[in-house]
Protein backbone atom coordinates (compact mmCIF):
# COMPACT_ATOMS: atom_id res chain seq x y z
CA UNK A 1 0.00 0.00 0.00
CA UNK A 2 1.57 3.26 -0.76
CA UNK A 3 1.86 5.52 1.95
CA UNK A 4 -0.45 8.53 2.44
CA UNK A 5 1.87 11.04 3.51
CA UNK A 6 3.36 11.29 0.45
CA UNK A 7 -0.24 12.50 -1.10
CA UNK A 8 -1.06 14.77 1.81
CA UNK A 9 2.42 16.38 1.00
CA UNK A 10 0.91 18.53 -1.66
CA UNK A 11 -1.17 20.18 1.01
CA UNK A 12 -0.96 23.92 1.00
CA UNK A 13 0.86 25.47 4.42
CA UNK A 14 -2.38 28.02 6.09
CA UNK A 15 0.41 29.46 7.85
CA UNK A 16 2.27 32.70 7.37
CA UNK A 17 6.31 32.19 6.93
CA UNK A 18 7.13 34.13 10.73
CA UNK A 19 4.92 31.03 12.55
CA UNK A 20 6.31 28.47 10.42
CA UNK A 21 8.32 26.64 13.43
CA UNK A 22 7.60 23.29 12.69
CA UNK A 23 7.24 21.41 8.89
CA UNK A 24 3.79 20.53 7.69
CA UNK A 25 5.02 17.26 7.09
CA UNK A 26 5.96 16.66 9.88
CA UNK A 27 3.10 18.11 11.93
CA UNK A 28 1.06 15.19 9.37
CA UNK A 29 3.29 12.66 10.12
CA UNK A 30 3.27 12.64 13.66
CA UNK A 31 -0.44 13.11 13.84
CA UNK A 32 -1.15 9.89 11.62
CA UNK A 33 1.29 7.86 13.82
CA UNK A 34 0.09 9.18 17.09
CA UNK A 35 -3.78 8.57 15.72
CA UNK A 36 -2.63 4.55 14.71
CA UNK A 37 -1.34 4.31 18.18
CA UNK A 38 -4.26 5.36 20.10
CA UNK A 39 -3.88 8.94 20.17
CA UNK A 40 -7.35 10.94 20.57
CA UNK A 41 -6.73 14.45 21.62
CA UNK A 42 -3.83 16.96 20.57
CA UNK A 43 -2.85 16.47 23.77
CA UNK A 44 -1.94 12.67 23.48
CA UNK A 45 -0.57 14.00 20.34
CA UNK A 46 2.13 15.96 21.88
CA UNK A 47 2.70 13.40 24.49
CA UNK A 48 3.23 10.70 21.79
CA UNK A 49 5.65 13.07 19.65
CA UNK A 50 7.46 13.43 23.40
CA UNK A 51 7.29 9.81 24.02
CA UNK A 52 8.96 8.96 20.46
CA UNK A 53 10.58 11.58 19.58
CA UNK A 54 13.89 9.62 18.92
CA UNK A 55 12.53 7.16 16.83
CA UNK A 56 10.62 10.37 14.91
CA UNK A 57 14.09 12.10 14.31
CA UNK A 58 14.84 8.71 11.97
CA UNK A 59 11.97 10.16 9.00
CA UNK A 60 12.05 14.17 10.31
CA UNK A 61 13.62 16.86 10.33
CA UNK A 62 12.07 18.12 13.31
CA UNK A 63 13.98 21.70 13.69
CA UNK A 64 12.00 23.12 16.56
CA UNK A 65 11.39 19.22 18.38
CA UNK A 66 8.06 18.15 19.10
CA UNK A 67 5.34 20.56 18.23
CA UNK A 68 3.19 21.37 21.60
CA UNK A 69 -0.51 20.39 21.47
CA UNK A 70 -1.78 23.83 20.85
CA UNK A 71 0.15 23.68 17.60
CA UNK A 72 -1.14 20.90 16.18
CA UNK A 73 -4.67 22.33 17.10
CA UNK A 74 -3.80 25.52 15.20
CA UNK A 75 -2.77 23.74 12.40
CA UNK A 76 -5.52 21.20 11.40
CA UNK A 77 -8.23 24.17 12.30
CA UNK A 78 -6.24 26.06 9.53
CA UNK A 79 -5.97 23.60 7.04
CA UNK A 80 -8.47 23.53 3.94
CA UNK A 81 -10.61 20.28 4.51
CA UNK A 82 -11.18 20.32 0.69
CA UNK A 83 -7.40 19.77 0.09
CA UNK A 84 -6.99 17.24 2.60
CA UNK A 85 -10.06 15.72 1.58
CA UNK A 86 -8.71 15.41 -1.76
CA UNK A 87 -5.33 14.34 -0.96
CA UNK A 88 -6.86 11.25 0.97
CA UNK A 89 -9.26 10.33 -2.44
CA UNK A 90 -5.84 10.43 -4.40
CA UNK A 91 -4.76 8.18 -1.48
CA UNK A 92 -7.42 6.07 -2.23
CA UNK A 93 -7.58 5.62 -5.80
CA UNK A 94 -4.34 4.56 -5.64
CA UNK A 95 -4.44 1.79 -3.33
CA UNK A 96 -7.86 0.97 -4.35
CA UNK A 97 -9.29 -1.05 -7.08
CA UNK A 98 -12.79 -1.40 -7.52
CA UNK A 99 -13.87 -4.70 -8.98
CA UNK A 100 -17.04 -5.18 -10.99
CA UNK A 101 -19.85 -5.96 -8.79
CA UNK A 102 -18.03 -4.11 -5.39
CA UNK A 103 -21.03 -2.57 -3.02
CA UNK A 104 -20.27 0.69 -2.56
CA UNK A 105 -22.06 1.99 0.65
CA UNK A 106 -22.98 5.06 1.40
CA UNK A 107 -24.19 6.98 4.82
CA UNK A 108 -24.17 9.65 7.07
CA UNK A 109 -22.35 9.94 10.57
CA UNK A 110 -22.53 12.63 12.89
CA UNK A 111 -19.92 13.80 15.24
CA UNK A 112 -21.25 14.72 18.36
CA UNK A 113 -18.62 16.17 19.95
CA UNK A 114 -18.49 18.56 17.75
CA UNK A 115 -20.95 20.81 18.76
CA UNK A 116 -19.65 23.84 20.78
CA UNK A 117 -21.79 25.22 23.98
CA UNK A 118 -24.35 27.10 22.70
CA UNK A 119 -24.18 26.12 19.62
CA UNK A 120 -26.57 24.17 17.27
CA UNK A 121 -23.78 23.53 14.63
CA UNK A 122 -22.25 19.92 14.63
CA UNK A 123 -20.45 18.22 12.21
CA UNK A 124 -22.35 15.76 9.67
CA UNK A 125 -20.42 13.53 7.71
CA UNK A 126 -21.61 11.78 4.17
CA UNK A 127 -19.15 8.31 3.99
CA UNK A 128 -18.34 6.03 1.17
CA UNK A 129 -17.64 2.27 2.23
CA UNK A 130 -16.35 -0.16 -0.08
CA UNK A 131 -16.75 -3.79 1.44
CA UNK A 132 -15.12 -6.10 -0.44
CA UNK A 133 -11.80 -3.93 -0.12
CA UNK A 134 -12.71 -2.69 3.71
CA UNK A 135 -11.74 0.63 2.80
CA UNK A 136 -13.09 3.99 3.59
CA UNK A 137 -13.26 5.89 0.22
CA UNK A 138 -14.00 9.25 0.72
CA UNK A 139 -16.31 11.59 2.81
CA UNK A 140 -17.80 14.80 2.32
CA UNK A 141 -19.30 17.09 5.04
CA UNK A 142 -22.73 17.84 5.25
CA UNK A 143 -23.38 21.77 5.13
CA UNK A 144 -24.70 23.20 8.11
CA UNK A 145 -28.16 24.72 6.49
CA UNK A 146 -28.61 21.54 4.10
CA UNK A 147 -28.63 17.80 4.64
CA UNK A 148 -27.24 14.18 2.95
CA UNK A 149 -29.32 14.98 -0.50
CA UNK A 150 -27.21 17.63 -1.35
CA UNK A 151 -23.83 15.97 -0.18
CA UNK A 152 -24.41 12.81 -1.17
CA UNK A 153 -23.78 13.85 -5.01
CA UNK A 154 -20.61 15.65 -4.02
CA UNK A 155 -19.50 12.84 -2.86
CA UNK A 156 -20.49 10.79 -6.36
CA UNK A 157 -18.47 13.05 -7.96
CA UNK A 158 -14.66 12.44 -6.51
CA UNK A 159 -15.59 8.83 -6.30
CA UNK A 160 -15.06 6.43 -9.10
CA UNK A 161 -18.06 3.72 -9.56
CA UNK A 162 -17.65 2.34 -12.52
CA UNK A 163 -19.25 -1.42 -12.15
CA UNK A 164 -19.78 -0.93 -8.46
CA UNK A 165 -23.44 -1.14 -6.85
CA UNK A 166 -24.18 1.73 -4.68
CA UNK A 167 -26.56 1.44 -2.36
CA UNK A 168 -27.94 4.50 0.03
CA UNK A 169 -30.61 4.24 2.28
CA UNK A 170 -34.05 6.02 2.27
CA UNK A 171 -32.32 9.77 2.03
CA UNK A 172 -30.69 9.38 -0.88
CA UNK A 173 -33.75 8.27 -2.75
CA UNK A 174 -33.58 10.84 -5.52
CA UNK A 175 -33.97 10.85 -8.80
CA UNK A 176 -30.82 12.96 -9.22
CA UNK A 177 -28.73 10.45 -7.10
CA UNK A 178 -30.17 7.86 -9.41
CA UNK A 179 -29.40 9.29 -12.03
CA UNK A 180 -25.54 10.25 -11.74
CA UNK A 181 -24.57 6.66 -10.56
CA UNK A 182 -25.50 5.50 -13.55
CA UNK A 183 -24.05 8.31 -15.65
CA UNK A 184 -20.76 7.25 -13.80
CA UNK A 185 -21.13 3.64 -14.96
CA UNK A 186 -22.59 1.87 -11.61
CA UNK A 187 -25.56 0.50 -10.44
CA UNK A 188 -27.97 1.75 -7.72
CA UNK A 189 -30.00 -0.32 -4.80
CA UNK A 190 -31.65 2.64 -3.04
CA UNK A 191 -34.23 2.01 0.07
CA UNK A 192 -37.69 3.31 0.00
CA UNK A 193 -39.60 5.06 3.17
CA UNK A 194 -42.21 7.70 3.74
CA UNK A 195 -39.67 10.68 1.97
CA UNK A 196 -40.90 9.07 -0.95
CA UNK A 197 -44.60 9.04 -0.66
CA UNK A 198 -45.84 8.02 -4.11
CA UNK A 199 -43.27 5.54 -4.42
CA UNK A 200 -43.28 3.76 -1.49
CA UNK A 201 -47.31 3.66 -1.97
CA UNK A 202 -47.05 2.29 -5.60
CA UNK A 203 -44.13 -0.42 -4.76
CA UNK A 204 -47.04 -1.46 -1.50
CA UNK A 205 -49.16 -1.97 -4.53
CA UNK A 206 -47.29 -3.50 -6.88
CA UNK A 207 -46.34 -6.20 -3.45
CA UNK A 208 -50.12 -6.27 -2.80
CA UNK A 209 -51.52 -7.15 -6.25
CA UNK A 210 -48.48 -8.85 -8.30
CA UNK A 211 -46.72 -11.79 -7.82
CA UNK A 212 -42.61 -11.98 -7.44
CA UNK A 213 -40.81 -13.05 -10.05
CA UNK A 214 -38.26 -14.52 -7.60
CA UNK A 215 -37.23 -14.98 -3.93
CA UNK A 216 -34.50 -16.02 -2.23
CA UNK A 217 -34.10 -16.84 1.44
CA UNK A 218 -31.03 -16.73 3.88
CA UNK A 219 -30.77 -17.80 7.30
CA UNK A 220 -28.19 -16.29 10.06
CA UNK A 221 -27.11 -17.37 13.37
CA UNK A 222 -24.89 -15.41 14.71
CA UNK A 223 -24.79 -12.97 17.17
CA UNK A 224 -27.49 -14.56 19.89
CA UNK A 225 -30.31 -14.63 17.33
CA UNK A 226 -31.39 -16.90 14.22
CA UNK A 227 -32.42 -14.56 11.60
CA UNK A 228 -34.27 -15.22 8.60
CA UNK A 229 -34.14 -13.32 5.49
CA UNK A 230 -36.69 -13.41 2.39
CA UNK A 231 -35.87 -11.35 -0.63
CA UNK A 232 -38.72 -10.79 -3.47
CA UNK A 233 -38.53 -9.05 -6.52
CA UNK A 234 -40.88 -7.77 -8.96
CA UNK A 235 -40.40 -6.04 -12.04
CA UNK A 236 -43.73 -5.18 -12.81
CA UNK A 237 -44.06 -1.67 -12.44
CA UNK A 238 -47.53 -0.30 -13.44
CA UNK A 239 -48.67 0.91 -10.16
CA UNK A 240 -45.72 3.24 -9.91
CA UNK A 241 -46.27 6.32 -11.01
CA UNK A 242 -44.01 8.04 -13.54
CA UNK A 243 -41.88 4.91 -13.20
CA UNK A 244 -39.40 5.83 -15.95
CA UNK A 245 -38.00 8.65 -14.65
CA UNK A 246 -36.01 6.18 -11.97
CA UNK A 247 -32.79 5.96 -14.39
CA UNK A 248 -32.78 2.09 -15.54
CA UNK A 249 -34.77 0.58 -13.12
CA UNK A 250 -35.02 -2.56 -13.45
CA UNK A 251 -36.60 -4.29 -10.39
CA UNK A 252 -38.19 -3.58 -6.95
CA UNK A 253 -36.88 -5.96 -3.68
CA UNK A 254 -38.64 -6.58 -1.21
CA UNK A 255 -36.66 -7.74 2.30
CA UNK A 256 -39.05 -9.69 4.76
CA UNK A 257 -36.68 -9.82 8.52
CA UNK A 258 -37.57 -12.65 11.06
CA UNK A 259 -35.32 -12.31 13.81
CA UNK A 260 -35.75 -14.86 17.14
CA UNK A 261 -33.69 -13.24 19.83
CA UNK A 262 -32.10 -16.33 22.04
CA UNK A 263 -31.31 -14.64 25.27
CA UNK A 264 -35.03 -12.93 25.68
CA UNK A 265 -36.86 -15.66 23.62
CA UNK A 266 -38.48 -12.49 21.93
CA UNK A 267 -39.70 -12.06 17.92
CA UNK A 268 -38.83 -9.31 15.75
CA UNK A 269 -40.09 -8.69 12.50
CA UNK A 270 -39.08 -5.87 9.38
CA UNK A 271 -40.03 -5.27 6.10
CA UNK A 272 -38.20 -2.90 3.95
CA UNK A 273 -38.45 -2.35 0.26
CA UNK A 274 -35.80 -1.21 -2.46
CA UNK A 275 -35.60 0.41 -6.12
CA UNK A 276 -32.64 -1.22 -7.96
CA UNK A 277 -30.90 -1.06 -11.32
CA UNK A 278 -29.17 -4.18 -11.12
CA UNK A 279 -30.00 -7.82 -12.94
CA UNK A 280 -33.27 -8.60 -10.85
CA UNK A 281 -31.56 -11.38 -9.12
CA UNK A 282 -33.01 -12.63 -5.46
CA UNK A 283 -30.01 -13.93 -4.27
CA UNK A 284 -27.34 -11.06 -5.53
CA UNK A 285 -29.48 -8.42 -4.25
CA UNK A 286 -30.16 -9.13 -0.66
CA UNK A 287 -26.77 -10.16 -0.42
CA UNK A 288 -25.78 -6.52 -1.43
CA UNK A 289 -28.22 -5.20 0.71
CA UNK A 290 -26.72 -7.21 3.68
CA UNK A 291 -23.16 -5.92 2.95
CA UNK A 292 -24.37 -2.22 3.35
CA UNK A 293 -24.34 -2.49 6.90
CA UNK A 294 -20.76 -2.68 6.51
CA UNK A 295 -20.60 1.28 6.60
CA UNK A 296 -22.40 0.59 10.46
CA UNK A 297 -20.37 -2.13 11.24
CA UNK A 298 -17.10 -1.76 9.57
CA UNK A 299 -16.58 1.82 9.42
CA UNK A 300 -18.78 3.83 11.85
CA UNK A 301 -19.12 1.52 14.47
CA UNK A 302 -15.53 1.31 14.71
CA UNK A 303 -14.85 5.14 14.38
CA UNK A 304 -17.17 5.18 17.57
CA UNK A 305 -16.01 2.30 19.60
CA UNK A 306 -12.33 2.40 18.53
CA UNK A 307 -11.34 6.19 17.84
CA UNK A 308 -13.66 7.45 19.88
CA UNK A 309 -14.78 9.71 17.57
CA UNK A 310 -18.11 9.93 18.82
CA UNK A 311 -16.42 11.48 22.09
CA UNK A 312 -14.14 13.81 20.06
CA UNK A 313 -14.24 17.72 21.64
CA UNK A 314 -12.94 19.08 18.50
CA UNK A 315 -15.21 21.78 18.29
CA UNK A 316 -13.85 23.88 15.45
CA UNK A 317 -15.57 22.47 12.68
CA UNK A 318 -12.94 22.16 10.48
CA UNK A 319 -10.64 20.12 12.88
CA UNK A 320 -13.21 18.19 13.22
CA UNK A 321 -13.67 17.31 9.50
CA UNK A 322 -9.69 17.14 9.10
CA UNK A 323 -9.53 15.05 12.01
CA UNK A 324 -11.96 12.67 10.91
CA UNK A 325 -9.96 12.46 7.87
CA UNK A 326 -6.86 11.73 9.91
CA UNK A 327 -9.11 9.16 11.42
CA UNK A 328 -9.81 7.31 8.47
CA UNK A 329 -6.49 7.15 6.64
CA UNK A 330 -5.28 5.09 10.41
CA UNK A 331 -8.46 2.77 10.27
CA UNK A 332 -7.50 2.49 6.27
CA UNK A 333 -3.95 1.35 7.24
CA UNK A 334 -4.24 -0.88 10.20
CA UNK A 335 -7.51 -2.58 8.31
CA UNK A 336 -5.28 -3.37 5.08
CA UNK A 337 -2.33 -4.72 7.71
CA UNK A 338 -3.15 -8.06 7.30
CA UNK A 339 0.11 -9.98 8.90
CA UNK A 340 -1.12 -10.07 12.60
CA UNK A 341 -5.12 -11.22 13.30
CA UNK A 342 -5.55 -8.71 15.69
CA UNK A 343 -8.62 -6.57 16.38
CA UNK A 344 -8.48 -3.00 15.24
CA UNK A 345 -7.98 -1.92 18.79
CA UNK A 346 -5.16 -4.53 18.80
CA UNK A 347 -3.36 -3.71 16.03
CA UNK A 348 -3.07 0.11 17.78
CA UNK A 349 -1.90 -1.34 20.74
CA UNK A 350 0.87 -3.57 19.09
CA UNK A 351 1.62 -0.14 16.50
CA UNK A 352 2.22 1.81 20.16
CA UNK A 353 4.45 -0.94 22.01
CA UNK A 354 6.47 -2.13 18.87
CA UNK A 355 7.96 0.82 16.15
CA UNK A 356 8.83 -1.74 13.71
CA UNK A 357 5.48 -2.79 13.69
CA UNK A 358 4.13 0.62 13.67
CA UNK A 359 6.51 1.41 10.17
CA UNK A 360 4.97 -1.32 8.64
CA UNK A 361 1.70 -0.08 8.75
CA UNK A 362 2.56 3.34 7.49
CA UNK A 363 4.83 2.03 4.58
CA UNK A 364 3.19 -1.24 3.90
Amino acid sequence: MNSPIDYLSEIEDPRVDRTKDHLLEDIIFITIAAVICGAHTWNDIENYGNAKEIWLKQFLKLPEGIPTHDTFNRVFSAIDPAQMEKCFINWVKSVCELTEGEVVSIDGKTIRGSRDKGSKSIVHMVSAWAQLNHLSLGQVKVDDKSNEITAIPKLLDILIIKGCIVTIDAMGCQTEIADKIIKKGGDYILAVKGNQGSLQEGIMDIIKFTKPIETYEDLDFGHGRIEKRVCSIYTDFSHIENWERWKNLQCVAKIDSHRHIKSSGENETETRIYICSVTPSAEKIEKCIRAHWGIENSLHWVLDVAFNEDKSMKTNPIAAENFSIINRIALNLLSNEKSKKRSIKGKRLDAGWDNDYLNKILRN
